[in-house]
């Protein structure tokens, strides 16, 4: 009778006959919350180190990509550049290829002009040396 009247204004017994101004069953309850909340904390910590170590991956794989990216615009760029190069290098062979077959037929004019003109200076000296 003498517990119920405690209980009563709020003063618990518990195993050990100590007095208590918590209830028993919710001070157990309490104590399971805390450990509850331990373990959970626990996780959340473990699940933080996870994330950070996959998002330091993840920042690593993107540094990765984006230096292999870098790489494939350059090579990309060399080849356009090598390409304009090259295109640059044949217009170049072409204007010379043109060039030279001007130049071929300026020279074959002046040789049929040139065997004309000694055709015509063989006969002069054929018509000198015959009126000798």
């Amino acid at each position: 009778m003498a517990a119920e009247s405690l209980q009563k204004i709020g003063l618990y017994f518990d195993d050990l006959n100590k007095i208590r101004v918590l209830d028993p069953e919710a001070c157990q309850k309490t104590t399971a919350l805390k450990e509850e909340c331990r373990e959970y904390e626990s996780k959340i910590s473990e699940f933080q180190k996870v994330v950070d170590g996959f998002l330091q991956i993840a920042e690593s794989l993107s540094a990765e990509v984006e230096k292999e990216k870098l790489k494939a615009i350059g090579s990309r760029n060399l080849l356009k550049s090598i390409t304009k190069q090259r295109e640059a290098q044949q217009q170049q062979l072409q204007a010379l290829i043109i060039e030279k077959k001007l130049q071929l037929e300026r020279l074959k004019v002046q040789h049929e002009s040139l065997k004309k003109e000694e055709m015509e200076q063989n006969e002069l000296i054929e018509q000198f040396l015959l009126q000798k």
